[in-house]
């Protein structure tokens, strides 16, 4: 865990404390950047898009930490930010279908632990299940597998509790569960 801390005492802002800074800054951004951006494009599913919110993620962290406030979970800090703006983004602009995304950018999600055609079908039959489910079980769900993170380091990016993240990804799994079920007796004609 990186923690970045300045002290909000120093106004004088000295050439040592810009220095520090920007070397916790790029450690932070070498440790962090791409499981960002990962995570941005699976909420997001365009490149484009998930790559501007990485970029003003970092824009924003920084411009905070420059002011002299402090940050003692930089990666849960990111995640907040970034999450912020993904729900501003939304709002602003619809996003486009993990299917289009298949399409034209040739997005596979992959699991290399999956050796099996038949197991492959079914994670991009679960990811593709998963964006018809109500933004609160697919976000958790979406940084549980997808991310690999703990529910710990979940509930302090949403600012939940980490028992509202199990339960909510307890109730995401059975839903999910449900929906491969029924498509699953769909296709056998039963």
């Amino acid at each position: 865990m990186i923690s970045i801390e300045i002290s909000t005492m120093d106004t004088t802002r000295s050439k040592e404390w810009s220095l520090a800074l920007e070397r916790e800054f790029l450690a932070a951004y070498d440790s962090n950047a791409d499981a960002l951006f990962r995570h941005c494009l699976a909420r997001m599913r365009d490149r484009d898009i998930a790559r501007d919110i990485v970029q003003e993620t970092f824009a924003r962290t920084w411009l905070y930490l420059s002011e002299g406030k402090k940050v003692t979970h930089i990666k849960a800090f990111l995640y907040r930010v970034a999450n912020n703006i993904i729900v501003d983004t939304a709002r602003k602009k619809r996003s486009s279908s993990l299917d289009a995304m298949m399409e034209e950018d040739g997005f596979e999600v992959e699991d290399e632990s999956v050796k099996d055609p038949g197991e492959a079908l079914q994670v991009r039959e679960a990811v593709a299940h998963l964006k018809t489910m109500d933004d609160i079980y697919r976000v958790v769900i979406t940084m549980r597998f997808l991310d690999g993170m703990s529910p710990k380091e979940i509930a302090g990016i949403l600012g939940v509790t980490e028992n509202v993240v199990s339960v909510r990804l307890h109730r995401g799994l059975e839903r999910l569960s449900r929906k491969m079920t029924d498509q699953g007796t769909a296709r056998q004609g039963g």
